[in-house]
């Protein structure tokens, strides 16, 4: 399978990578250190077109495919992993679901605020008993005619502070168990609405991820997304086009490290040559090298069986399991590429280590997607394209 940009998908990889050079590597080693919320990035990123990228342009959105999605991700992940976590969580869970299973109404009233970054939006399902195991849901929704009240705790949310929408998972029926789950848009600045303290994070310090409480928030019915009992359903489909946006972002941040290792080793001199001339550190880039060609191929494979409307879930685990273990095996390696001065701040590998962790346990830990590729295999479920199908870059 071969994978060859056309000119558009170009454009956006070459774009995104002067934004993240020019506007967001100034300052993101501060904004990581003093955990500072990104808000002049995110506004320009919004002007920009990078928060609503697959969404289409008669709801304000840039109307590409997957593939640009993951090109403009990766490079962004190769700077400013805080950033991309709000990208990625606004365009594969917020704008992708709303737009893929919300109504009209609920398309036009808040995909253009959402894919303009005027608003922002969250994805609330994970809670304190409930994280790997969706199912297990204690926020209720219950039904009171024409709205629904809500109550109920999630927490590790991104966006959680900084977000005006938030989609909600919650349980309406407890006797019907995951068929009895909905997923409700709810307004952030709504009464009951609680906004609990700000998390102290290992990485991805200047995205903010908080707890949020719910008490008796009254929802509109029309607020809720697709039938009655569909936002199990609903969870799992967005999740799947979510690890995509994971896997490339863990491919940014495995690339961010390369990158930042060749030029290093190129510069730093040990024994009267540049250390790149030493076969202990030329090895190790042509084996972070070797890797990271093999997680891309992964990642833009999952991304063009979603173009294609092909089942891509065990594609997408498949590309986050391993893209995420490469990311943490390469920024292991170029902090040890850099010696000393890989524990220091100041060149940038020490935070892309402590960012690559992440990759590897939200949007499904790697032992969820492990499940996820297992059963489907089990199954026959595994799609394997034929060798003529897709494009490979060029």
């Amino acid at each position: 399978m071969i994978f060859q940009l056309n000119e558009e998908q170009q454009a956006v990889k070459d774009a995104a990578r002067e934004f993240a050079q020019k506007e967001l590597k100034p300052g993101v080693i501060e904004r990581d250190s003093n955990m500072t919320f990104p808000t002049e990035q995110i506004r320009k990123m919004g002007e920009m077109g990078f928060l609503g990228m697959m969404v289409d342009p008669k709801y304000g959105g840039g109307g590409m495919d997957s593939l640009s999605y993951v090109l403009a991700m990766e490079e962004i992940s190769k700077v400013d992993n805080s950033c991309s976590v709000i990208m990625s969580v606004n365009n594969s869970l917020v704008c992708w679901g709303i737009e893929t299973y919300g109504s009209e109404e609920q398309k036009q009233k808040y995909l253009p605020k959402l894919t303009s970054g005027e608003w922002i939006g969250s994805f609330c399902l994970s809670e304190p008993e409930a994280g790997s195991d969706a199912t297990s849901q204690r926020t209720t929704a219950i039904d009171h005619g024409d709205h629904y009240i809500l109550n109920g705790t999630k927490n590790w949310i991104t966006n959680g502070g900084s977000s005006s929408l938030h989609l909600v998972v919650a349980q309406s029926d407890v006797e019907a168990g995951h068929r009895g789950i909905n997923v409700f848009l709810v307004e952030s600045d709504s009464e009951g609405v609680v906004i609990g303290a700000k998390e102290d994070k290992l990485g991805i310090r200047s995205s903010d991820t908080h707890t949020i409480m719910y008490n008796d928030v009254k929802v509109p019915k029309e607020n809720r997304i697709g039938e009655d009992g569909f936002g199990f359903k609903f969870a799992m489909k967005v999740l799947s086009g979510g690890r995509i946006g994971i896997a490339a972002q863990a491919l940014g941040i495995a690339g961010g490290a390369y990158e930042l290792s060749v030029a290093y080793s190129k510069e730093r001199e040990a024994f009267g040559k540049p250390i790149s001339k030493h076969q202990a550190i030329a090895f190790k880039l042509a084996d972070m090298a070797t890797e990271i060609e093999a997680a891309k191929m992964l990642v833009y494979r999952s991304a063009w069986l979603k173009d294609e409307g092909l089942d891509y879930t065990s594609a997408a685990a498949m590309a986050k399991v391993y893209a995420s273990e490469v990311a943490m095996r390469q920024t292991v390696e170029a902090v040890q590429v850099h010696g000393g001065y890989g524990f220091v701040k100041e060149y940038h590998v020490e935070r892309l280590m402590r960012d690559a962790k992440i990759t590897q346990i939200y949007e499904g830990t790697s032992e969820i997607q492990r499940m996820v590729i297992s059963r489907n295999l089990l199954k026959g479920q595994l799609y394997v394209p034929t060798p003529a199908s897709g494009l490979v870059e060029g």
